[in-house]
């Protein structure tokens, strides 16, 4: 049912009471601060799985490729865990509640990202070493699974209303927020210790790689420090107190909601293509070996600095984004934007071609595509939860978004490094530009959602 935002179904009393249980500045903090650390711990895995993993995790190979290659798998494996993730969080967060939820997510993932700061190597311990990180990886999965769904009901579910975008914005922030930190101290550790991409020895790869995935705990501790001190949404908290809930919330959401999981599903999965693709593909082709044909031959300290100056576009869509979706709609927004992107397929060659391009082409090209994820990913926080009811909306919408997490980041770094070291970069964005036709479809599809009443569906 869709109704209008300022027709609630109770007292606008009851609902201004409800509202005010939890302070703006902390709802604020507490959606942001989780994704910050979330994703903080996703992107310090992704970036170790390039430089590191391949060679301390894997058997020893003639061609690199091959190492990269099962590194990448693990990477993918957390994008598995995470619908299994969005199941088993959702369940807790539609049937007890969203705060609780929250922070078993944030302890998941974080004991996770603590132990692989732990783990002995290939040599140490053998094939133990591989396994031990693929299991680590999955809880990581399993905790990001649930932490999303539940940062972005937090931010919606206190909204004021015809704002709900710009306050579902702030756990968007959490994304380049956590790159910036992961891969900033990445970057500390590889100039302070003067590591070299490829090199085998040295301090960093001795311990040093090691550093970010342990300084986890302490941003942990802050994050489940401030979520205590949150109360219950009231959207959900009235859902309680008229006895709406379900008991099995993952089978309510099939039986009555299996036409927004699909596609809200397809919706997001272009969001996740783009980004994994400038992100963790683009870090192995910009420092891959240009004379081998690998990549663009950039030296991997000058590419972190390169990453850290453009996930600032980042940081500036993602409020624009949130902006313009409450102005002109979500469907209308997010269907220019998807052209927008479409037409950035088209210059993959042109700029990520070995044989022209060099730092200045690939500075402005991850720079463009840093804003484009911005404006696309800054308003799905919104999107996702108000395609469904509060009852099974914790689940229901970590369902799509973390399903879209398989078809379109767990496998993109590995396609496109296929794609790419068979026929070049223009592949890579021909298959970007398939997945975000299969976007725009969806998007079309949708319904309208921002006049939605979060406390009438």
């Amino acid at each position: 049912m869709t109704t209008s935002l300022t027709d609630h179904s109770g007292p606008p009393s009851e609902a201004t009471t409800r509202a005010t249980g939890n302070k703006k500045s902390r709802v604020i903090f507490a959606s942001t601060i989780g994704t910050t650390i979330e994703f903080y711990d996703f992107y310090a895995y992704a970036t170790a799985a390039i430089i590191v993993f391949p060679h301390l995790f894997f058997p020893e190979n003639e061609n690199s490729t091959v190492g990269l290659l099962a590194s990448l798998a693990t990477f993918g494996l957390a994008f598995v865990a995470r619908p299994v993730g969005s199941i088993l969080f959702g369940h807790f967060g539609d049937r007890i509640g969203r705060k609780a939820t929250l922070i078993g997510a944030l302890l998941t993932m974080g004991i996770a990202t603590f132990i692989i700061g732990l783990l002995p190597t290939y040599e140490q311990i053998g094939l133990w070493a591989p396994a031990l990180l693929a299991l680590m990886r999955f809880c990581q999965g399993l905790g990001l699974g649930g932490e999303w769904s539940g940062a972005a009901l937090l931010a919606t579910e206190n909204a004021e209303e015809g704002k709900r975008a710009r306050a579902a914005m702030w756990p968007q922030l959490g994304a380049p927020f956590g790159f910036i930190l992961a891969n900033g101290l990445f970057l500390i550790l590889v100039l302070g210790m003067d590591h070299t991409h490829g090199e085998p020895g040295g301090a960093f790869m001795t311990w040093g790689w090691r550093v970010p995935f342990l300084l986890s705990a302490v941003m942990v501790i802050i994050g489940l420090y401030v979520r205590f001190k949150l109360e219950e949404t009231p959207v959900f908290q009235d859902t309680l107190d008229k006895g709406e809930d379900v008991k099995v919330p993952t089978l309510e959401v099939f039986r009555t909601a299996w036409r927004p999981v699909l596609l809200g599903t397809f919706v997001m999965v272009s969001t996740y293509t783009l980004f994994y693709l400038v992100t963790t593909w683009f870090l192995s082709f910009g420092i891959g070996d240009r004379d081998a044909g690998e990549g663009l031959g950039i030296p991997y300290n000058h590419f972190l600095v390169i990453q850290l100056i453009t996930v600032l576009f980042f940081v500036v869509g993602v409020p624009l984004a949130g902006y313009l979706s409450d102005t002109v709609g979500r469907r209308r927004y997010l269907t220019v934007v998807s052209v927008l992107v479409l037409a950035y397929c088209c210059a993959f060659q042109a700029f990520l071609d070995p044989a022209t391009s060099g730092e200045a082409k690939a500075g402005i090209f991850l720079g463009i595509g840093m804003l484009l994820m911005g404006l696309i990913f800054g308003s799905m926080s919104a999107v996702l939860p108000e395609m469904f009811p509060t009852n099974v909306r914790y689940t229901g919408s970590g369902i799509s978004y973390n399903v879209a997490s398989i078809l379109g980041a767990a496998v993109a770094p590995f396609i496109a490094v296929a794609l790419a070291t068979a026929y070049g970069p223009w592949a890579v964005g021909v298959y970007l530009a398939v997945v975000v036709l299969i976007s725009l479809v969806a998007i079309r599809l949708m319904p309208e959602t921002r006049d939605t009443d979060l406390y009438t569906v």
